[in-house]
């Protein structure tokens, strides 16, 4: 288990010449309610369990992983944590998610869309009934459900005062996915959707930010992680690894960090340079 405590020293010159005294600011977020989907493994495990060991009270949504999510739940150090089953394909599951944690706790100050499948296919060999039944699917969780949950929530933040949104997108969503056609295009579109938020939102104090990893070890690239591929992938990045989960999770709990308000719309790339845009 890795605990995040980060302390930040700041020494702040003004334009008119004035400083700020130095400080030391230890990231937390005591009382808050944050809402982590796909949070019963990888990625989204990570962000849980660093979000609670900086205080905060997590609402763990999860698809079909009871197992892994109830396993979380023993681990999240804190009182008050809970996990919430939602399919995030299903409109009347994310409605219903989201009245559940807001039932359950009054309010959502933060959400971590983090959930997503990804499938690799043959493209060449499919028909166009079976490419549109994988298309559809993938863009249902990937994209139309954070859009649909951010739109239920982020109407909640506002009547608030604020809160934060954190999209899990990809470097994919910019590199190209030559046998997962829809996960690029639904990270893309979630990229989108991050910035048009956050132009939408801002005057409302809800900032919203997008990070895209690029390969993470997790249980969804295990199948991309095997034999010579799995070399070759190494070497996409200069330190010839890929990410851990705690790495991506820790990017997100500094992005949710106060401070970092003038952020918002920002797609932050964390890929150990193996996708380098400018």
């Amino acid at each position: 288990m890795v605990v995040i405590t980060v302390m930040i020293v700041m020494k702040i010159t003004t334009f008119g010449g004035s400083t700020i005294p130095d400080r030391n600011m230890e990231i937390r977020f005591d009382g808050k309610i944050v809402l982590v989907t796909g949070a019963s493994r990888g990625i989204g495990r990570a962000i849980a369990l660093q979000f609670a060991q900086s205080g905060a009270i997590v609402a763990a949504q999860y698809h079909s992983n009871y197992k892994g999510v109830k396993a979380l739940l023993a681990e999240l150090p804190g009182p008050g944590h809970a996990c919430l089953p939602a399919d995030l394909g299903n409109p009347e599951d994310i409605e219903k998610l989201a009245g559940s944690v807001i039932k359950l706790f009054g309010r959502i100050d933060i959400l971590i869309n983090n959930a997503g499948i990804f499938e690799e296919k043959d493209m060449a060999s499919m028909t166009s009934g079976a490419f549109m039944e994988y298309w559809d699917r993938t863009i249902a969780v990937n994209l139309s459900g954070p859009a649909l949950i951010s739109h239920i929530i982020s109407r909640q933040m506002i009547k608030l005062g604020g809160g934060r949104i954190v999209n899990i997108s990809s470097r994919g969503a910019f590199r190209g996915e030559p046998d997962a056609w829809a996960y690029g295009a639904s990270k893309a579109g979630l990229n989108a959707l991050g910035q048009s938020m956050a132009k939408a939102l801002a005057p409302h104090g809800v900032y919203v930010y997008t990070l895209a990893p690029g390969f993470v070890e997790t249980d969804m690239t295990k199948p991309c992680l095997k034999g010579k591929r799995k070399a070759e992938i190494l070497s996409q990045s200069p330190m010839n690894r890929i990410a851990s989960p705690d790495e991506i999770a820790g990017a997100v709990v500094m992005l949710c960090a106060k401070g970092n308000e003038y952020m918002t719309g920002c797609i932050v790339d964390m890929n150990g340079a193996s996708y380098l845009r400018s």
